[in-house]
């Protein structure tokens, strides 16, 4: 973004209620304030005791649990879902858990147009997102369609306090890189600038703290604040390389979701650098450091994260074809998108190196 204002923001529609203990005491009031009588309650296997204390806390108005959500939405996983909510005649579905359990809440809503509660108890943002992905026969696809944005989204910190340390650190940092595309996307303003880098101030804060005390509430409050605001940054602005390789490399290579970002965040900033000045400062003064990438890849590290892709299965073969599929996507990026370019990015991070290496 120039230093001359000359921008577009469309605001979301949506509620956000945040507070501790809010999933059961708030969710029922969030359903009935949108009149609805029948909801389906979806969720993963992790989780899944939770989101059976939700569907009795919601009592009557719950027509069933559905625990069959899956990372990266597979098409089928969707399919039966949706057949799931019409069999039991859902007014309404109420997502509970990461961004597996909300994106196939946005399924369901995306093909029934039924109203979505979001109860999220990760990082992931998906629940401020107008985002949907899908994955079908190897190829994850994704869109933005109002239908699939919760009308209601229900944080509590409380949820988050028996999610993992490993997962919580993974999921944090995608939850960052969603504010730091947002920093140079093209339409970027300055109010998401603003939401984007206090996001990635907070995280960057909290997650160290989640590691060495993951008891904290408070410290726990204050991620979710953060993913709050780094989810509304994703929702509100176009995705770019970052985003987009991350998508090949779950859709494709079955790749996990949040450790995929984790590795992948450091090299695609360092590949934009250089058109992107002024994001990147942002996100160096979010992380109080001189070098953005270098500390992104330093604080994985200190927090025990993954930082390549070959720990997470990506295979030396697997790099020309996630670069050719990369590549021959249209999307919009601050620098243009080469299969060298990319090529070089996938190397890095398949190695590990320091992400100077892809700098341009």
């Amino acid at each position: 973004m120039t230093n001359a204002l000359d921008f577009s923001y469309e605001s979301r529609p949506g509620r956000v209620v945040f507070r501790a203990g809010a999933a059961l005491s708030a969710t029922p009031d969030e359903v009935e304030r949108l009149g609805l009588r029948r909801v389906l309650v979806v969720c993963g296997t992790r989780g899944a005791d939770t989101a059976r204390a939700v569907a009795d806390a919601l009592g009557p108005a719950c027509a069933g649990v559905h625990d069959r959500a899956l990372m990266h939405v597979p098409a089928e996983v969707a399919d039966a879902a949706v057949q799931a909510a019409r069999a039991l005649g859902a007014d309404g579905c109420v997502a509970v858990g990461g961004g597996s359990s909300i994106g196939l809440g946005k399924a369901i809503a995306l093909r029934t147009g039924l109203p979505l509660i979001a109860v999220p108890s990760t990082y992931s943002g998906s629940e401020m997102t107008p985002v949907w992905g899908l994955t079908e026969n190897g190829v994850k696809r994704t869109g933005r369609d109002v239908k699939v944005l919760p009308r209601s989204v229900v944080y509590d910190p409380e949820l988050t306090l028996s999610l993992p340390v490993p997962l919580s650190v993974t999921s944090g940092v995608n939850a960052i890189a969603h504010a730091v595309e947002a920093l140079y996307a093209p339409d970027t303003s300055p109010l998401i600038a603003l939401m984007a880098e206090e996001g990635v101030r907070a995280l960057a804060g909290a997650l160290p703290a989640v590691v060495s005390d993951p008891a904290s509430r408070a410290t726990r409050g204050r991620a979710l604040y953060g993913a709050w605001l780094c989810g509304s940054c994703l929702g509100a602005t176009t995705m770019g390389l970052h985003h987009k390789l991350c998508h090949v490399l779950g859709g494709t290579f079955g790749l996990p979701h949040a450790e995929t970002h984790t590795v992948v965040l450091p090299y695609a900033l360092a590949y934009n650098a250089s058109a992107a000045p002024e994001a990147v400062a942002a996100v160096a003064r979010a992380l109080d450091a001189a070098d953005a990438p270098t500390a992104l890849w330093e604080l994985a590290g200190r927090l025990g994260a993954p930082r390549s892709l070959a720990e997470l299965g990506l295979t030396e073969a697997d790099l020309a074809t996630a670069a050719e599929q990369t590549t021959n996507q249209a999307y919009a990026n601050p620098r243009p998108v080469t299969s060298d370019g990319v090529l070089a990015v996938l190397r890095a991070a398949h190695e590990g190196a320091p992400p100077a290496t892809v700098a341009g």
